[in-house]
Formats: C-alpha cells, sequence, structure tokens
C-alpha cells in the first residue's frame, strides 16, 4: 500500500516530537523494574516501596526482566522481515499470487480470532489469562496479522492486472484492429512495470487511489496503540513471574548464603524461627545484643534487608533494620547444621 511508509514515518515523527525516545525507553524500564522489585520483596511478605530504591535500582532489575522478552522479540521481528522479503519474491510468479487469495482469508481469520480472545482477556478472565503472557501476545499477534493480512491484499490488488483488461486482451480482435492488438501485447505486463497508470484508477483496491494521509496515519496510530498496550502488558506480567520467580530460587538456597551476624545497641526483640539472641555480659561493649541464624539480602536507601537461615513462606518473617550507628554487620560463611555463634 502507497500510504504506509507515509503513514507509519509520519506517526513515528509525531510520536517523537511528544515524547524523547530516551524519556520514553527509560520510563518503561522504570516501570519493568518496579514491578520486578515489587514482587520479588512480595513474596517475602516486604513492601519494596519502603526500601527507597533509586532510579537506577529499578532500572538494573528491569534488564533482568527483559532479557528474554527482547530477546525473542528481536528475533521473531527479524525472521517476520526476512519472511516478508522473501514473499515479496514471490508474488511475481502467478502461482505466488493465486497461494495469497487463499491464504489472506486464513491469516485475516486466526488474527481477527487472537485479537478477539486478547480483547476479551482485559474484560474478564478466559484460559488464556491462565497462561503467562498469552492472553496480551494474543492481542499483539493478532493486530499484527490483521494488518498483514490487509497489507497483502492491498499488494495482491495491486500486482493483479484488472480484469476487464485481461479479457479484453484475450478477444479475438474484429477485422481491422490486429495491429491494434499486435501493439497493445507489446505493452510492458502491470506487475513489473509498476506504473500506476497501467492500473484501472475505477477500481477502489487499487493502489493508484490514494487515501488521505489522517486515514493512514489514524490507521497505524491504532494498529501501534493495540499491539505495543500487548506487548507492555505480557513485558509487565513476565517482569512479575520474573520477580517472584528469583524470590523462590533465593529462598530455597538461603543455606549456602554467607552468615550474617547482627550486633545491637539495645534489644531488637527479634522472634523468628532459628534465630538466637545472645546478650553480651561485658559492660564495656558497645553492642550488647547479638543475633545469629540471619541472613542479608539487601542493603539499599540505608536499609538492610535479611532473612532468616530457616525462612518458610508459612512461617518465616524477613527483616528491615535502618542502617546506623547502633547496629553492625559481621559476615561469614554459612553456617553449619548447628548454626551456634560464639558468645559475645
Amino acid at each position: 500500500m502507497n500510504e504506509g511508509p507515509t503513514g507509519l514515518g509520519r506517526l513515528g515523527w509525531i510520536i517523537g516530537a511528544i515524547a524523547a525516545p530516551t524519556s520514553l525507553v527509560t520510563g518503561l524500564l522504570y516501570y519493568f523494574g518496579y514491578y520486578h522489585a515489587y514482587w520479588f520483596f512480595a513474596y517475602f511478605g516486604v513492601n519494596s516501596t519502603v526500601l527507597n530504591f533509586s532510579t537506577a535500582d529499578y532500572l538494573r532489575r528491569s534488564l533482568d526482566a527483559l532479557w528474554v522478552p527482547m530477546t525473542l522479540t528481536a528475533a521473531v521481528g527479524l525472521l517476520a522481515f526476512w519472511a516478508h522479503e522473501l514473499l515479496r519474491g514471490r508474488l511475481a510468479a502467478e502461482a505466488g499470487r493465486e497461494v495469497l487469495r487463499h491464504a489472506i482469508p486464513v491469516v485475516a481469520g486466526l488474527g481477527l480470532l487472537l485479537t478477539l480472545g486478547g480483547l476479551w482477556s482485559t474484560l474478564t478472565e478466559t484460559f488464556l489469562n491462565r497462561v503467562l503472557v498469552l492472553a496480551p501476545l494474543s492481542l499483539s499477534l493478532g493486530v499484527t496479522l490483521l494488518a498483514y493480512a490487509l497489507h497483502l491484499r492491498r499488494t495482491l490488488a495491486a500486482a493483479t492486472p484488472p480484469p476487464d483488461a485481461t479479457s479484453a486482451a484475450n478477444a479475438d480482435p474484429p477485422d481491422g484492429e490486429a495491429d491494434d492488438r499486435d501493439s497493445s501485447a507489446s505493452d510492458p505486463d502491470p506487475l513489473t512495470s509498476g506504473s500506476p497508470a497501467d492500473s484501472d484508477t475505477s477500481n477502489t483496491s487499487s493502489p493508484s487511489v490514494t487515501r488521505p494521509e489522517w486515514v493512514a496515519l489514524a490507521e497505524w496510530a491504532v494498529i501501534f496503540v493495540l499491539v505495543a498496550l500487548g506487548l507492555v502488558w505480557a513485558a509487565n506480567d513476565y517482569a512479575a513471574s520474573v520477580g517472584e520467580t528469583r524470590a523462590r530460587r533465593l529462598a530455597s538456597q538461603l543455606a549456602n548464603y554467607p552468615s550474617t551476624v547482627l550486633y545491637s545497641e539495645r534489644s531488637l526483640s527479634i522472634s523468628a524461627p532459628g534465630v538466637s539472641e545472645t546478650r553480651c555480659h561485658d559492660p564495656k561493649a558497645a553492642y550488647g545484643y547479638r543475633y545469629d541464624g540471619l541472613t542479608l539480602v539487601l542493603q539499599s536507601g540505608n536499609q538492610y534487608v535479611m532473612l532468616p537461615y530457616r525462612w518458610t513462606p508459612t512461617n518465616g518473617v524477613a527483616l528491615v533494620v535502618p542502617r546506623s550507628d547502633s547496629v553492625r554487620l559481621e559476615f561469614g560463611p554459612p553456617p553449619s547444621a548447628d548454626p551456634q555463634g560464639p558468645a559475645c
């Protein structure tokens, strides 16, 4: 379709004028990093907003959430471009055009079903919501297939000679018109000439009938919004899943993490499975209490996040201790089967 590149390029220019690409990418990375952190610490019962993560913290976490989606999207997109170029070369043959005539309704029907499934899944719970990122990918893929089917239909119409011209060329000419037929037979084929004048301008499916620019722009804008929303929805669900998966893996490997001994000036009244409190009897000791059986998970926003070695989803607690001069941390190797630290 002639207006496709123009409409798409115009849409890209408008988006770039409204929002700088760097700001848009940074905002999306921050968004995905936020959900990664939220679900990671929610697994341990901690609200991530109390940890005062910086923008850099969220951006680093977004890489873990987007590595797989970005890699797969780039690979699928590259394969799609190569397949499209291969298909363009086959359009020159009549057999290729005949295959397209039967394939376009199939592609459009599949795209319609996927689009309806994705849209319905945004309104209510469907079987698509039960599989990770299946509902949003159905929406994005369905809209893409519908747009591509429309593009193929317009391309096929441009490459197919008008029926009237074909029948007139094959008909026997009246007497005295043989020279006219010979001259018409020497005219270039519409597929190879590519001249708009060779097409039937009265045919509304012909690309010679150019639509207004605003129509092409609106069409590309709707396609872009629907596909982008589906991809953002899918990446959001995947980021949440990755955050919770990382938390589960950490919980299963707590025994291999270095031990963290927490010293405090005052009693912190920590009551958690496997955590022991020892009171230091030395009156000159700067820290009067010692806590064993903990491991440090994160330090952020002047706060320590610690977990007991015996943490479980059913009875485990997470500790958020403010970083100050009243506490001190001491690190060591992972504890043995009977984690009993030395006396103060």
